[in-house]
């Protein structure tokens, strides 16, 4: 009888069994800790098989180009484990003097034949992050989505606006940041973000651009599917992504996922209509970005349908 209580006493000291699968956003649960420290191959295990990873993949950019769709339409696929935060590694240094194994802890857990994948749109036009990326990883693969500049612009300028509008802090016309003295500001970030070329140049000094694939933002609102197609031949992905994957939400206005019977759509804050601009301004916007765009389309010998 002593024996068999002792056995039921530590049956129940037991922990309780480790899922089988990476624990799922809003299942119940802490998280399981690691079993070990960053190894040398840039991994941490779990106890059930699954491990974080250095990134297969990065999203490169560009800011408000379409990386928060790109990304939730990537982790479509089962062969995909995206990290859901930006993580802003190569290009804060209050992060990159924290060292890889920091980077790595904020990877999501993933089985081993999965691919991870992190994206932090401001990479692109730090002049910084393509040496250190490849410092870690010279065969990673690399995504940017880009959209028309003027277009890129006036989102960028659309996100400042609703940012300061929520925290009822001053904000700026649009006019009057787009253009001074009658011409347009050269001084205003957002107009550099839009220099494609110039951050490309950059790029291509570490990595070649057979390593570089270009999403198209503007086709993948339109018509999100045979963007996503190119993407997964460009990573070598199983065919997975389907048409029904996507369908057309007229209440937002732009299309939204639907993934084993589950929709979902991106936040509000995506989609929101830009202010109107005078068609003046606007001119002298497309003006601006002719020549630099022709540099950026013989830089990766092709073309995009932008103004």
């Amino acid at each position: 009888m002593a024996a068999l209580l002792l056995g039921l006493l530590l049956f129940a000291m037991q922990s309780p069994p480790i899922p089988s699968r990476p624990v799922a956003d809003g299942d119940e649960g802490p998280p399981l800790p690691p079993t070990s420290s960053p190894a040398d191959n840039g991994t941490t295990s779990h106890p059930n098989g699954t491990l974080q990873q250095l990134p297969h993949i990065l999203i490169i950019g560009v800011r408000k180009g379409g990386t928060r769709a790109l990304i939730e339409m990537l982790s479509l696929h089962s062969s995909v484990a995206a990290a859901q935060n930006e993580v802003h590694f190569f290009d804060w240094e209050s992060h990159f003097q924290r060292g890889l194994p920091w980077y790595l802890s904020q990877m999501p857990y993933a089985f081993p034949d999965q691919l991870t994948v992190e994206k932090t749109p401001a990479y692109f036009t730090s002049s910084k992050v393509p040496k250190r990326i490849h410092q870690m990883n010279t065969d990673i693969k690399l995504l940017l989505i880009l959209r028309d500049p003027t277009e890129r612009v006036l989102s960028d300028y659309t996100q400042v606006f609703y940012n300061r509008l929520q925290k009822h802090k001053r904000y700026q016309p649009i006019e009057s940041v787009l253009v001074k003295d009658g011409e347009i500001n050269l001084g205003y970030k957002a107009l550099n973000r839009s220099l494609y070329y110039v951050h490309m140049q950059n790029w291509l000094q570490y990595f070649p651009l057979e390593s570089i694939h270009i999403v198209d933002g503007d086709e993948l609102i339109r018509d999100p599917f045979p963007e996503m197609k190119k993407v997964e031949r460009f990573l070598k992905l199983e065919p997975q992504i389907n048409a029904s994957n996507f369908y057309f939400n007229k209440t937002k206005g732009f299309y939204c996922l639907r993934d084993h019977g589950r929709e979902r759509c991106l936040h509000d804050s995506k989609g929101r209509a830009h202010p109107h601009v005078a068609p003046a301004i606007l001119q002298k916007l497309y003006q601006f970005f002719h020549e630099p765009n022709k540099k950026f389309f013989e830089l990766v010998g092709r073309t995009f349908n932008w103004k």
